[in-house]
């Protein structure tokens, strides 16, 4: 089917994931089930430097910041993944099949993406919505804090959007392509004078 053409059919994901992914185009949407991990820049760094406490071997990684407590998520809404882009090919090169966050990320991670995996984006705003798919199954690298820690997460269907697939689509480029198109039409300029 053509890229993010399926009948609005959305596609049911479940970790560990496999080559599953390799067959999703950007724009398709998909649901999220099984066990994600949080992780923002700390935790990545942490990660770096003393190893990835679970399994990447199919896993998907959320770029989140949630607020827990009493043992639950309160929100869990993603954060901007371009914080990201430098650090997210170690887990890439282990196994991880999917990151998860909202903005999009940059060149070098859709190329690091080709042939293995996809970025998955959720609307930035659903925070709440986000945690009501989720419960908290446990933590790792808690004393980074409640934002830095990696929580280990049980996800229910989670609707989520084919941001960047692993045949290099990029839905947020297609986007930015598409407006600034439409603003040099709109206003007569020429493309290459206003970036």
């Amino acid at each position: 089917m053509p890229a993010g053409d399926r009948g609005g059919e959305a596609v049911n994901l479940t970790t560990p994931l496999g080559d599953e992914v390799l067959d999703l185009r950007a724009g398709d949407t998909v649901t999220l089930s099984g066990t994600i991990y949080t992780a923002r820049d700390e935790a990545h760094l942490r990660m770096m430097e003393e190893g990835i406490p679970f399994d990447p071997e199919g896993a998907a990684v959320y770029h989140c910041g949630p607020v827990v407590q009493d043992g639950r998520l309160v929100v869990a809404g993603p954060t901007t993944s371009a914080r990201m882009n430098r650090l997210s090919g170690f887990l890439i090169d282990a196994g991880v099949r999917a990151l998860v966050g909202k903005g999009g990320m940059g060149p070098e991670v859709v190329e690091q993406l080709r042939g293995r995996g996809v970025y998955l984006a959720l609307t930035g705003g659903c925070a709440a919505l986000a945690a009501a798919r989720m419960t908290l199954k446990g933590v790792y690298f808690e004393d980074l804090g409640m934002a830095e820690a990696v929580w280990v997460i049980e996800a229910d269907h989670l609707p989520l959007t084919v941001g960047i697939d692993a045949h290099g689509g990029d839905l947020f480029r297609a986007v930015r392509e598409k407006a600034k198109t439409q603003f040099h039409q709109r206003f007569n300029t020429k493309q290459d004078t206003v970036s």
